[in-house]
């Protein structure tokens, strides 16, 4: 699986309603190398997206942002597909234009903690019958992605203070400074 088959199932899963749902059944039917490789893409983005300035971006948008939310808000971000993917990573700002209710989940919020367990929960499927947590499945599956070359997700240095947001991102403040989702 290349970029381009990555982007397609998200765009497909994206016309779903159940994205995480659609990507696992689907992931489920493809070789396990398919799957490997739509897990290195996957991760690969997870960790394009582990920035400073999108996390500030993130932390205006839900009015604070912790790390495992910071990594829910990068999957419904990958979720969004390509094009939006691409904008937002370039310019966070370009949330404020982009984010409205049809696009986020259940309690309004620009989170898709599932869609980053995907490929992971494939995986195990594939090789246990199950999608039920399996430490074995996971650690080979890590294994795997290690002796593709996958590094350790990098360290992250905050350029903002929570103060430095108003003024670093003026458009998302405007619209959720105030009055940030959920």
């Amino acid at each position: 699986m290349d970029k381009t088959k990555f982007w397609n199932l998200i765009e497909q899963s994206r016309r779903s309603g159940e994205q995480a749902e659609w990507l696992l059944e689907k992931l489920s039917q493809e070789s396990l190398e398919d799957v490997l490789d739509f897990e290195w893409i996957l991760q690969g983005l997870m960790q394009e997206s582990y920035q400073s300035r999108l996390w500030g971006a993130a932390y205006v948008l839900m009015g604070g942002c912790s790390d495992d939310t910071f990594d829910y808000f990068r999957g419904w971000l990958i979720g969004q597909g390509e094009t939006v993917y691409e904008r937002v990573v370039n310019d966070p700002e370009y949330l404020a234009e982009y984010i409205d209710e049809d696009n986020l989940d259940d309690e309004g919020y620009p989170q898709n903690e599932e869609l980053i367990s995907a490929g992971a929960d494939a995986y195990t499927l594939i090789k246990t019958g199950d999608t039920e947590w399996d430490d074995e499945a996971y650690d080979e599956l890590l294994d795997q992605l290690a002796g593709r070359g996958l590094p350790a997700e990098p360290e992250i240095e905050f350029d903002w203070e929570e103060d430095d947001l108003e003024e670093m991102f003026p458009k998302l403040w405007e619209r959720f400074g105030e009055e940030p989702l959920g």
